[in-house]
C-alpha cells in the first residue's frame, strides 16, 4: 500500500478516487510543526535558527500519521503547490526521517484523474529553494511580531500586536481616512446644451472648451456668465470622428481579481469567497458521481493557462460560439512582475461542466462563484468586442461641446462575460447618435446643469484593500483575507456599511509604528522584501542573509523605542482603595478579561483586586468562599483536588498550586432550558449531545475527539436549501424556526410542529 499524504481533509474523498487501488490518503488539516507561540523561537546569535516544534493540536495528527506510515510500502507528499505547501512536505519529511533527495514529492494544480496520474508518474525530491523562501517569511514574521508588540503594549496598552505584512496594511487604511478627513470640496457645474439635427433627433452635448482650453465651470457666478455669452449662438458641427474601436477580453481569474469581482458582483466578502471557492476546488459531492473537483488551485497570482487548457478552451467556444468567437493566435497574458508561476490562473478543470449541470447539487454561493470562474475563463481565451464609435465637436461662439457614442458591432466575448463598468463620463451622452456632417446646423433646445461638488476617495471595501495589496506587492494569494480578518479582529479596523474604517486603536497603532519603525511600516520596503523572498525561491540567495540584512540595527531601534518616555496610554485611573498588602492607593487598570485594581508599587507588589465599576470599590470575588474537600485526586501529582468557584462556574483544582497547576473544568447537569432532541453529526453521523460548561449550553459529536463538530443550539433534520450549511434549532416568542448555522446566510423557516 502507498500512502499519499495531502493537506485539506476536504480533498481526500476526491484525491483517493483518482488514485486508485493500491493508494491510501491521509491529511494533515494544513502545518503539523511550527515555532512554539510562547517564545520567540528563533537564535538571532546562530544565523536565525528556527526552533520548529510540533503544534499541540496536531501532536494526534502526527500520531496517527506515523502509525499509518508504518503500514505503508511507500510515502509520497502530495500537499499544496506552493510555498507553504512544500514547507509541510518539508517539515513530515523530517518528523517521518525521510532523506532531504528522496523522490517523494508529487504535486497537482487540479484535482482532476489526468492531473493526478501524470503527478504520480513524475515524483522529484522536495525544493529547498521554496521551503527556504517560506522559511524567510516565516522567521521574518516571527521577528517583526515578537519584537514589535511590546512596544505596542508598552506605549499604547496591552494584549497589542504588529506583523510586517499586517502592520503595513493598516496604514494604507489609516492614511486613506485620513485623506477623507483632510478632503476640502470644490464645486463644479457640469454643463449641458440639448440640440437637435435637422432629424429632428435629439443629443446633449457637454461644454468642453473655452478659447480652445479645456474649461470647466467652477461656480454660479461663471455659470451665468457663460450662458449670457451662449444665448442666441449657433452650434456648428465642426469635426466629426468615425472608428472602430476593440475592447480586450479580461485575463483570467488571479486570488486578488477573483475576491475583487466576487464582491463587486456578487456580494461576497473575502472570507466567504476563499471558503466557498476551496470547496470548488476540493471537490463537491454530484449525484452518480461522487465527490468532484470543479476549479484550478485558488491561490495564485500567475494568469498562466496550460496549454492542454487552452487548446480545449478554443475547440469548446468554436463549437459552441463559431469560429469568429475564437482569434488567430491563443490569448497570453502577461503576469505582474514577481508573480509565482508554478501554477495556473484560477479556471475551471473542463468547461464542458458547465454552471446549469451542477446547479442543483451546490449551494447558492458555490453556484454564482463556479459560473463567475467559468465566464471569466472562457472570455479570456475569446475575441475582442468591436464597436462602431464616434466623437463629435461641436462650436458655439468662444466655447466647445463634445457629443460621444458607441454602438456594438462584433460582441466577441461580452457574449459570455460582461465586465463591471464604472458610471458613464459626463460627457458621454448616448450608446447610439445620429449621423453628423461637418458643418451641419443645430437647433438649440434647452441647458441643463447642477451644482456639484468634488467627492473624497472612496473608503477601502474588502475587495479593493485586497487589489491595493496586490497592486502594490504587499504580501501573497495566500496571505490576502487572512491579513484583512486578523485587522478586523484586533479591533484596528471596522466594518461602516460594506466599507473599512480604521478605529482610534488602529490610528494609534500606526502612528507608534511610524514614529519608530518608519522603514518596516513603509510601502515600498515591504514589496522589495516580497521580491527578496522570490530570489530566495528562484535560488542563489541564501535566506539567512536576507533575514540577516533586515534584521540589522533592528535591536536598536527597539531598545531605543522602548527606553524612551513617549506614551499614548491613558493614565491610571486613581481610586481610594488601600492595597491590603502594603497600604498604598490602588488603582484602576485594563486587562484581558476587563478592568482592575492594581496596586502601583508593583512589581515590589504584585497585589491585584477584582473591580466593581458600579460602585468603583472591590468587586467579591466568587471564589473568596473556602476551597470544599473532594475524594478526586489529581491526574498529575496524586493530591486530594478541592472545588472552587471561579468566573465561569465551579472548577477542581490541585492544592499544590504553583508546584502543581492543574484543573478541571466542571460540566454542570442543567442550564435552565428544556433539552431538545438534535439531529445527527453532520460531517460522521454519530449523535449529538448537549453540553453545559461555564453556565452555558452547547451541542457536541459523541464521535470526539475522531470528530470536533459543534453546534451552539441543536441541530434540525437536513441542510439549508440556500448555502448547504446545517440547519439549528431556534426558539422565539412566536415559535420555534429552522436557522442556517452560516453567519452569512439569512435563511429561516418556521418549523412544523
Amino acid at each position: 500500500m502507498k500512502l499519499v499524504i495531502i493537506e485539506g481533509i476536504g480533498k481526500k474523498e476526491t484525491v483517493e478516487k483518482y488514485l486508485g487501488s493500491g493508494y491510501k490518503v491521509f491529511a494533515t488539516k494544513g502545518h503539523v510543526r511550527d515555532l512554539p507561540t510562547k517564545t520567540l523561537a528563533v537564535n538571532v546569535k546562530k544565523d536565525f535558527e528556527p526552533k520548529y516544534v510540533i503544534m499541540d493540536d496536531k501532536k494526534e495528527v502526527v500520531e496517527q500519521l506515523k502509525s499509518a506510515v508504518s503500514k505503508a510500502d511507500e510515502v509520497l507528499l502530495a500537499t499544496d503547490p506552493d510555498r507553504e505547501g512544500e514547507a509541510i512536505s518539508w517539515h513530515v519529511a523530517n518528523i517521518l526521517g525521510i532523506p532531504a533527495d528522496s523522490p517523494v514529492r508529487i504535486e497537482f494544480n487540479e484535482i482532476s484523474k489526468k492531473a493526478v496520474q501524470n503527478a504520480l508518474k513524475h515524483p522529484r525530491a522536495i525544493d529547498i529553494n521554496l521551503v527556504d523562501a517560506q522559511q524567510a517569511r516565516r522567521v521574518l514574521d516571527r521577528l517583526v511580531g515578537y519584537k514589535l508588540s511590546p512596544v505596542l503594549c508598552k506605549k499604547i496598552q496591552n494584549k497589542l500586536s504588529a506583523g510586517r505584512v499586517q502592520s503595513v496594511t493598516l496604514r494604507l487604511v489609516v492614511e486613506r481616512e485620513r485623506e477623507i478627513l483632510n478632503f476640502k470640496p470644490e464645486e463644479y457645474w457640469p454643463f449641458f446644451s440639448v440640440l437637435e439635427n435637422q432629424s429632428k433627433v435629439t443629443v446633449k452635448a457637454a461644454l468642453s472648451s473655452r478659447g480652445k482650453q479645456k474649461f470647466k465651470i467652477p461656480n454660479e457666478q461663471v455659470l451665468k456668465e457663460v450662458i449670457s455669452e451662449l444665448d442666441g449662438k449657433e452650434y456648428e458641427v465642426t469635426n466629426v470622428k468615425r472608428s472602430v474601436t476593440k475592447s480586450k477580453p479580461p485575463a483570467p481569474f488571479i486570488t486578488s481579481t477573483m475576491q475583487q469581482d466576487a464582491q463587486n458582483k456578487l456580494g461576497m466578502s473575502s472570507k466567504q469567497t476563499s471558503s466557498t471557492a476551496q470547496t470548488l476546488y476540493e471537490g463537491i459531492d454530484l449525484p452518480g458521481e461522487g465527490k468532484v473537483a470543479l476549479v484550478t488551485y485558488i491561490r495564485t497570482d500567475s494568469t498562466r493557462v496550460a496549454d492542454d487548457a487552452v487548446r480545449e478552451a478554443r475547440a469548446f467556444i468554436s463549437a459552441k460560439f463559431g469560429e469568429k468567437f475564437i482569434p488567430a493566435k491563443p490569448n497570453v497574458y502577461k503576469s505582474k512582475k514577481g508573480a509565482q508561476d508554478a501554477h495556473e490562473a484560477i479556471r475551471p478543470i473542463s468547461l464542458e461542466r458547465t454552471p446549469e449541470s451542477i446547479k442543483d447539487s451546490v449551494n447558492k454561493y458555490q453556484y454564482k462563484l463556479y459560473k463567475l470562474i467559468y465566464d471569466r475563463f472562457m472570455a479570456s481565451q475569446m475575441s475582442e468586442a468591436t464597436y462602431n464609435s464616434l466623437a463629435v465637436d461641436i462650436a458655439a461662439g468662444n466655447y466647445g461641446f463634445k457629443v460621444n457614442g458607441k454602438s456594438p458591432l462584433f460582441a466577441g466575448y461580452t457574449a459570455v462575460y460582461n465586465m463591471y463598468t464604472e458610471n458613464k463620463d459626463e460627457d458621454e451622452s448616448s450608446d447610439k447618435l445620429p449621423n453628423f456632417e461637418v458643418g451641419e446646423k443645430l437647433g438649440f433646445k434647452e441647458y441643463k446643469y447642477e451644482q456639484k461638488f468634488t467627492k473624497p476617495p472612496a473608503r477601502f471595501t474588502e475587495a479593493s484593500l485586497v487589489k491595493m495589496m496586490d497592486e502594490e506587492g504587499i504580501g501573497r494569494p495566500a496571505t490576502y483575507t487572512p491579513t484583512v480578518t486578523l485587522l478586523s479582529a484586533r479591533n484596528y479596523i471596522e466594518p461602516e456599511g460594506k466599507y473599512l474604517k480604521p478605529t482610534q486603536l488602529g490610528m494609534d497603532v500606526t502612528d507608534m509604528l511610524v514614529k519608530y519603525f518608519p522603514e518596516i511600516m513603509d510601502v515600498k520596503f515591504t514589496a522589495d522584501m516580497e521580491k527578496r523572498l522570490d530570489e530566495i525561491e528562484d535560488g542563489g540567495v541564501i535566506w539567512q542573509r536576507v533575514v540577516g540584512d533586515f534584521y540589522n540595527g533592528f535591536e536598536e531601534k527597539i531598545s531605543s523605542a522602548l527606553g524612551d518616555s513617549f506614551s499614548l496610554k491613558a493614565p491610571d485611573q486613581k481610586t481610594d482603595v488601600a492595597c491590603p498588602t502594603c497600604g498604598t492607593l490602588m488603582v484602576v487598570k485594563s486587562g484581558r478579561f476587563g478592568k482592575f485594581l492594581a496596586c502601583p508599587n508593583y512589581p515590589k507588589c504584585r497585589t491585584t483586586l477584582p473591580y466593581d465599576e458600579e460602585t468603583g470599590k472591590p468587586a467579591t470575588p466568587q471564589s473568596s468562599a473556602p476551597a470544599q474537600e473532594t475524594d478526586v485526586k489529581c491526574s498529575k501529582c496524586g493530591r486530594t483536588m478541592v472545588l472552587k468557584q471561579g468566573k465561569f462556574g465551579p472548577f477542581l483544582a490541585c492544592p499544590g498550586y504553583p508546584e502543581c497547576k492543574n484543573i478541571v473544568n466542571i460540566e454542570s447537569k442543567d442550564d435552565g432550558k428544556p433539552d431538545i432532541p438534535s439531529a445527527p453529526c453532520p460531517k460522521c453521523g454519530k449523535p449529538m449531545k448537549k453540553i453545559v460548561s461555564r453556565g452555558s449550553a452547547f451541542y457536541g459529536c459523541t464521535g470526539y475527539p475522531e470528530c470536533r463538530f459543534t453546534a451552539n443550539a441543536p441541530l434540525a433534520e437536513g441542510k439549508c436549501p440556500e448555502c448547504g450549511s446545517p440547519l439549528l434549532i431556534r426558539s422565539y416568542k412566536d415559535g420555534t424556526y429552522h436557522v442556517c448555522s452560516s453567519k452569512t446566510c439569512k435563511y429561516k423557516t418556521k418549523a412544523e410542529a
